[in-house]
């Protein structure tokens, strides 16, 4: 999927798949049946009856791609730039500054303060999806955390605890029948 255009065919593959419908269009204006449309081009009989209804109902401009699928985009491309730039400043710049993790509802606020749009969260997701980026979840650590000691003790303690483990014991899962020994 295509996240900065918003998902779905690029213009080639629209452009390749309106030149199926055309040339089904041909076979169809010829006589042919929707069985052997569909064995022709490799789809199923709904595709090839949908293509023939079309075809009756528009002619050939019933065939035409009608461009790109989904909802619009309700930000311009200018407003999308502007908003990447505003979160790369940061949630600090827009009055979060005790934790500096952007959360959808966040930047639904952003968007909503800066633009006039309200958005769900969902459709926050695939807008970040668009302009590129994707949502994580910040690796939370302790401000008391000391790497130096964790190294060590993974060094000197770690091995030890480790080689404890016993690897095979005589044993049965049966408990009326115990193994003999």
């Amino acid at each position: 999927m295509r996240y900065p255009d918003g998902g779905g065919l690029t213009a080639e593959g629209r452009a390749r798949r309106e030149q199926v419908r055309l040339a089904a269009a041909d076979l169809i204006e010829a006589g042919a049946s929707d069985r052997e449309v569909a064995r022709r081009f490799r789809v199923t009989r709904m595709s090839a009856n949908r293509w023939r209804r079309a075809l009756a109902a528009g002619g050939r401009e019933g065939l035409a791609s009608k461009g790109p699928g989904g909802a619009r985009c309700r930000l311009t491309a200018g407003q999308l730039r502007e908003l990447e730039g505003l979160l790369d400043a940061g949630p600090a710049t827009h009055g979060w500054a005790e934790d500096q993790c952007w959360t959808l509802a966040r930047i639904a606020e952003v968007i909503r303060t800066r633009f006039g749009f309200s958005y769900t969260l969902a459709g926050i997701d695939l807008l970040l999806h668009r302009i590129g980026w994707s949502v994580q979840m910040p690796a939370r650590r302790a401000t008391e955390r000391d790497e130096a000691k964790i190294a060590q003790w993974k060094d000197e303690q770690w091995p030890a605890i480790k080689r404890l483990r016993r690897t095979w014991a005589p044993g049965s899962a049966s408990r009326t029948r115990q193994v003999r020994g």
